[in-house]
């Protein structure tokens, strides 16, 4: 018996969960982190492109290229352990390195992205992130330090994987354009643990950076919806007050509404896209199990008091938006109601005005038809009174007496004849 036959996406489905491990840091060591998108068209952009920019800077260094249509990469460039990882939106590229900078911080740890390859980077620059990793020392070592790189008022710091390392940052741009993050790593906490927690702090950072996208949108479109909300009240007091005519109110709805369509398909990915970006900032800082540092401020807290404000001004923006394009349907309908009620007695009028002319038309038909009868009539006793004159004069009849003798049979008979072709052709209509 032939074995059975597999799916054919069954191993590659398979091991696309396997594709991505946690990078392996050992401290001390110096992380460099990059994300690149494409400013419009992001999700359908040309992904190759993206594959080539990573060939460019592995030809520099000999290093072998990624399989054609890869997604993620990873392999050694001269000192350094490159990471590369394509994603919806955006691409990244994160370098580890063995060491610290004497300087910490040092821009020149970016050096492993060249200048001239980042000028023709397929796309801008959504944040950047350098990481000192470095042995845990005592609890005033790490004040110290902290004091000396960081933003007291925006750090956040915190105990991570349950005392595995302490983790810090301020989430401020440095002179040189980079977030800047510490981790000060306990003994004995294994090198992928410790690759964990860095790929987490990039990924919070990154996410964090794509969800603000849809802040700036909201905020972008906050000034079109007071406006279109102004409209639409000022056109619902004209619809109460009876001020304009209802044709002319509709056509002013209708661009209302054309307009709110507008800005919700044009918003409708990007607040989507910030929806989800958020539910992963909000995992991520979840699975990094934080603990408390002294009292001081969380990871979590930060994005509490600074991050979330801006998600919920970003659902509220949608909530908005939705909301007035309801008004605006339901306002849609009422003035329709109103056109039809109003069109309605219009036919009304016209069906009774229509009645009014066909009373008069039948009247006038049967004053004609009076009229006919009395004009066949007059020129049939003539021909009849012609007809039977001679007989008349072998009877003795004078021609008046056979004339008036004549009027009342040939009027009867042609008051029939004239009903008669009547009523043929009101038959002949009604089929």
């Amino acid at each position: 018996m032939p074995p059975i036959e597999d799916h054919p996406l069954r191993y590659q489905l398979a091991n696309e969960l396997h594709a991505r491990p946690f990078p392996v840091v050992t401290p001390p060591a110096t992380v460099v982190y990059l994300a690149i998108k494409q400013p419009t068209q992001a999700v359908s952009r040309d992904r190759a492109v993206d594959l080539a920019h990573l060939t460019e800077l592995l030809d520099r260094h000999g290093a072998p290229h990624p399989q054609p249509g890869a997604t993620h990469y990873s392999g050694r460039i001269g000192r350094h352990v490159l990471k590369w990882e394509q994603h919806t939106e955006f691409v990244t590229y994160t370098a580890i390195s063995a060491g610290l900078s004497e300087r910490a911080f040092d821009p020149a740890d970016f050096d492993v992205f060249p200048e001239d390859w980042l000028g023709r980077a397929p796309g801008q620059r959504i944040t950047s992130i350098a990481i000192r990793v470095a042995a845990r020392p005592d609890d005033e070592g790490i004040n110290a330090a902290l004091a000396d790189w960081f933003v007291a008022e925006s750090t956040a710091v915190s105990h991570v994987l349950d005392d595995a390392a302490v983790a810090a940052g301020d989430f401020r741009i440095d002179p040189a354009g980079n977030m800047r993050f510490a981790v000060f790593v306990t003994e004995g906490t294994g090198q992928r643990r410790v690759g964990r927690v860095v790929q987490r702090l990039c990924e919070i950072e990154t996410y964090k950076a794509m969800s603000m996208l849809g802040f700036s949108r909201a905020r972008g479109l906050a000034p079109k919806i007071d406006a279109l909300d102004t409209r639409l009240l000022g056109l619902m007091t004209d619809m109460s007050g009876g001020n304009s005519p209802a044709d002319q109110t509709l056509t002013r709805l209708l661009s209302i509404s054309a307009e709110l369509e507008t800005l919700a398909a044009r918003g409708a990915f990007r607040f989507g896209a910030t929806g989800a970006y958020e539910a992963l900032v909000n995992q991520r800082i979840a699975s990094l199990r934080e603990g408390w540092f002294q009292g001081r401020q969380s990871f979590g807290d930060f994005m509490a008091r600074r991050y979330e404000p801006a998600m919920r001004t970003v659902k509220s923006t949608e909530t908005r938006l939705q909301a007035l394009a309801d008004r605006a349907m339901r306002a849609g309908e009422l003035l329709r109601t109103r056109v039809d009620v109003e069109r309605s007695g219009q036919n009304q009028a016209l069906l009774a005005s229509m009645d009014r002319r066909a009373d008069l038309s039948l009247r006038l038909q049967h004053t004609v038809e009076g009229l006919s009868v009395v004009a066949i009539s007059y020129y049939a006793v003539s021909l009849a009174s012609y007809l039977f004159y001679p007989v008349a004069e072998l009877g003795g009849l004078s021609k008046g007496m056979l004339t008036a003798a004549l009027v009342l049979p040939v009027a009867l008979a042609v008051w029939a004849g004239v009903r008669r072709v009547r009523r043929r052709l009101e038959g002949g209509a009604g089929h």
